[in-house]
């Protein structure tokens, strides 16, 4: 039996040598491994992407079945990004919203720093799992650091094999981490450097549309659809204030449910387009539906983070407020994108206001070509007709049979009507702004193209009759505010494609009707808006009627007596 032995010992030391032969050649393949993915970490330089590789190639590394990166939100303790490996589409709908950052996923938020465990369910922070959830036992959490700031962490459990993580995988997932933060420093960098030159080409964009003459609501829309683009948001709004500064009104909507939210007046306080307006600078949420008065009926319900950018906000006066918000659960707005859209939007107010003093320069050409009309009207048009009025009045004396008289006398007449219309019109030419007060015509022609925004096109407006003159200052305001509310109703509640207005002063009374192609007033609507149309009537002994057109829609007829008594 002695010389068994030597021969027993001699299969022990070849048993070890061939075990550390596998030892060394599966350091050898990890390392292979960990190089690989390392690469291929760095080769990406889409931060999305990048992030995708890291999680699989983490998965990869140490064999696990489960793995997920979770981006530190800025608040610094919550998890404002999750994404996942090993989990099909339908499970993770059925476990629900993606974790925020409690209960061990807090543990390294909370202590950044490399934590292995052989069972979950013991450590004090695990507070269990969601319904749905499968079932982890061990796990493996590693911070990754981009420069000196912890950018989020992998969450790493149960390995395929069935044993616990050990120190190797720590090890290698360490390593990993190290040069995911290096890809997503890079990768934030280009990002960065490519959003800005796309905001430096916008910037352009828009101010060479300003300058070339085009309208400041096709540019306003312009701002919205680029911002929209660049930022990666689901909607884009812009408000502006309302003429007596106490509210902001949604001109503009993009993405979304558009019909809801043109023209809803959002009130400074308790909104988060209001507060940037109010504080005049950018204003960050995570959650849309708990940052706006309506909550939970509010159109923009379900959408996740937001940004509020006041426009103008160095320019004394801010113009309006870009609200842009994105899906629930993509990322928050953060301030290396906050910084270029704040820019953005100061140059985009700059371009406006240039624009708004080019049109206030137009405006007073237009005005001195009105006044030169207007005298060439008075000096040679009336004093024509007057003189040949005067001519056949004189002339009807002379004639002899009592129908050419009659004739001569009328066209006398009519030529006196003509001179009064012709007045009535130079009267309109050379109206000036007078104590905070314009025509009637040039009142009526701003709210229908204040309305234009809301409604989403222009409405056709017609007008007949001496509505400057002949219409007193005090019904020519109640005919505005009725208009106003008119448009309003069709813009919020019609869906209509089409508007028709008409305005006529008949002499007698002004008569205002407002049609619409749209789904018709319902019968459990709120009726708020038309008893004041038709207290409106009444206050100036008018009326007011509310039909159905046979081909659809709805028509307004509001009318008052010029003369009360």
């Amino acid at each position: 039996m002695r010389p068994r032995i030597p021969q027993l010992r001699l299969d022990e030391l070849l048993e070890e040598l061939q075990a550390r032969i596998d030892a060394a050649r599966g350091t050898r393949d990890r390392v292979h491994s960990l190089l690989e993915a390392v690469l291929s970490v760095g080769r990406e330089l889409d931060l999305t992407h990048v992030l995708r590789r890291i999680v699989e190639a983490a998965a990869v590394l140490v064999d696990a079945k489960y793995a997920a990166l979770g981006v530190i939100g800025p608040d610094g303790e919550t998890l404002s990004q999750f994404l996942t490996v090993g989990l099909s589409d339908e499970e993770i709908a059925e476990i629900g919203p993606y974790p925020t950052g409690k209960g061990i996923l807090g543990e390294l938020i909370r202590r950044p720093e490399a934590l292995r465990l052989e069972d979950l369910a013991a450590h004090p922070a695990s507070h269990g799992c969601p319904a749905h959830h499968p079932v982890m036992r061990t796990f493996l959490g590693v911070p990754v650091r981009v420069r000196d700031e912890v950018f989020g962490n992998l969450y790493l459990t149960d390995k395929r094999n069935g044993e616990g993580f050990d120190a190797d995988d720590e090890s290698v997932i360490s390593t990993l981490a190290v040069a995911a933060g290096v890809a997503i420093d890079n990768a934030r960098l280009y990002e960065e450097a490519q959003r800005q030159q796309r905001w430096l080409s916008v910037s352009a964009e828009i101010t060479r549309s300003l300058l070339s003459g085009t309208s400041r609501t096709s540019v306003v829309e312009l701002i919205a659809q680029r911002a929209l683009a660049i930022t990666g948001a689901r909607t884009a709004d812009m408000a502006v204030p309302t003429a007596d500064g106490s509210a902001l009104c949604l001109e503009l909507a993009l993405g979304g449910d558009t019909a809801d939210r043109l023209g809803q007046l959002l009130p400074l306080e308790g909104s988060l387009p209001g507060r940037a307006y109010t504080d005049g600078a950018p204003v960050t949420t995570g959650h849309l539906g708990d940052a706006l008065p309506g909550g939970g009926t509010d159109p923009r319900h379900g959408l996740g983070p937001a940004v509020a950018v006041p426009l103008g906000r160095h320019a004394g006066e801010i113009q309006g407020v870009l609200l842009l918000a994105r899906s629930f659960g993509e990322p928050a707005f953060t301030d290396r994108e906050i910084g270029p859209l704040s820019g953005f939007a100061d140059q985009a107010a700059l371009a406006l206001e240039l624009a708004e003093r080019r049109r206030d320069a137009e405006q007073l050409a237009m005005l001195e070509d009105r006044d030169r009309i207007a005298r060439d009207l008075h000096d040679l048009a009336i004093q024509r007709l007057f003189a040949t009025g005067m001519t056949l009045q004189s002339a009807a004396r002379f004639i002899e049979h009592s129908g050419a008289s009659d004739r001569v006398l009328r066209a006398v007449a009519d030529l006196d009507e003509t001179i009064k219309i012709i007045r009535s019109t130079i009267f309109g030419l050379r109206a000036r702004e007078e104590e905070g007060r314009q025509g009637l015509r040039s009142r009526v022609v701003a709210v229908v193209g204040e309305a234009q925004p809301a409604l989403g096109f222009a409405s056709r407006l017609s007008m007949e009759g001496l509505l400057d003159t002949d219409v007193p200052i005090r019904l020519a305001d109640e005919v505005v505010a009725v208009l106003g509310e008119a448009l309003s109703n069709a813009a919020r509640h019609a869906k209509a494609r089409r508007v028709e207005v008409v305005l006529q002063a008949t002499g007698r009374q002004v008569v205002l009707t407002v049609e619409d192609d749209g789904v018709g007033i319902p019968e459990q609507g709120r009726r708020s808006g038309l008893r004041n149309l038709e207290e409106r009537a009444a206050g100036v002994g008018g009326r007011f009627a509310l039909t159905a057109p046979r081909d659809g829609g709805t028509r307004l007829t509001w009318s008052a007596p010029l003369d009360p008594a």
